[in-house]
């Protein structure tokens, strides 16, 4: 059984901000990735693809942790806290909203038992 955490964050800057947030999460990643638990940990921006839709949330963190606890200890991290609190939280900051979801690689009932 996989105990593994993928995590989407997705961020949406407020107007003409969206370098600027770029830059202040990509700052994020060098410690983020140095943490134990920590499998990836990849900032991305969305582009134009003729396979793909755009929507509002054109910045995106891509992570995998080893398990729950490890992304829940990343959460607990005072520079991420610092971040949700002066760019997410408060009027001045740069984000208009934020969507973090975590996601399982297992299926459903994946340690079902079987019957013949």
């Amino acid at each position: 059984m996989s105990s593994r955490v993928f995590v989407l964050a997705q961020f949406k800057p407020k107007p003409g901000k969206e370098a600027e947030l770029f830059e202040v999460l990509k700052a994020l990643e060098p410690d983020a990735l140095r943490e134990q638990g920590c499998m990836q940990y990849i900032l991305t921006r969305q582009i134009d693809h003729p396979s793909a839709t755009r929507n509002e949330y054109p910045i995106v963190f891509n992570e995998i942790w080893t398990d729950g606890e490890s992304w829940a200890a990343h959460g607990r991290r005072q520079q991420i806290q610092h971040f949700f609190n002066s760019q997410v939280v408060a009027e001045d900051g740069i984000v208009a909203d934020a969507i973090v979801t975590a996601y399982s690689d297992e299926g459903y009932n994946y340690d079902a038992p079987v019957f013949e």
